[in-house]
C-alpha cells in the first residue's frame, strides 16, 4: 500500500506524529509513505511540539512541488490522510482548488476514486464547514474528525490521540491491534 500523509495548519501536531509512529510500526503492510507539510503546519508544529517531526524513512515533498509523484494519478497511491486537516484545507479540497501539492494530491485521490481521509480539527463547525464536509463525502472522501474516544480509558495525551489514529489506521484498511469495543 502506498500512502500520502499531509499535515496542515490546524492545531494537533501530536496527531500527525502519532500517525507517523503508527505507520512506521506497521511498515510491513506498507510499501511507501509520502509526507507533505503546509507552511502553516510547520509553524504550528514549532509552537506545539518539543522537537522536529520524526518522519522515519518516509519521503517528504514540499507543498509547492507539483513535480512530486503524488500530484498525478499515474503514480497510483492507494490512500491519502490529511492529519490534522484545517477547515481551510478542507474547503480548498471540497472546491477542487488544487493550488498546493496537498490540495492537488487530494484532488487526485478523489478523481481516481481512491481513499481520502480528512482528520478535521476544528470546533465548532459552521454551516460552511458542514457543507464542505458534505461535498467531500459526496465525492467519495471520508471525514474523520479528530474527536477522541474514551472507551479504552486512555491515560496520557498520546493515548487520547491514539484513539483517533486507530480509527484512521482502520479506515486505511491496515491490520491494527488496538482497543475494540466489547472485548
Amino acid at each position: 500500500m502506498k500512502i500520502i500523509v499531509a499535515v496542515t495548519g490546524a492545531s494537533g501536531s501530536l496527531y500527525a506524529q502519532r500517525l507517523f509512529d503508527r505507520l512506521h510500526e506497521l511498515r510491513s503492510q506498507i510499501d511507501e509513505v509520502c509526507v507533505v507539510f503546509s507552511q502553516t503546519a510547520k509553524d504550528v508544529w514549532q509552537s506545539e511540539m518539543p522537537s522536529t517531526p520524526n518522519l522515519y524513512d518516509f519521503m517528504e515533498y514540499a507543498d509547492t512541488d507539483f513535480f512530486a509523484p503524488i500530484a498525478s494519478g499515474s503514480a497510483k497511491y492507494d490512500a491519502m490522510v490529511v492529519c490534522p486537516c484545517s477547515v481551510g484545507t478542507m474547503g480548498r479540497i471540497a472546491h477542487g482548488t488544487a493550488e498546493t501539492l496537498i490540495s492537488r494530491a487530494a484532488d487526485v485521490m478523489l478523481k481516481e476514486r481512491r481513499k481520502l481521509i480528512l482528520a478535521v480539527r476544528e470546533t465548532p463547525f459552521s454551516l460552511i464547514h458542514i457543507k464542505n464536509m458534505e461535498l467531500i463525502t459526496l465525492a467519495g472522501g471520508i471525514i474523520c474528525p479528530a474527536n477522541p474516544s474514551f472507551y479504552s480509558r486512555p491515560q496520557t495525551v498520546a493515548d487520547v490521540c491514539d484513539t483517533v489514529i486507530d480509527r484512521i489506521i482502520d479506515l486505511l484498511g491496515l491490520e491494527n491491534n488496538c482497543f475494540r469495543w466489547g472485548k
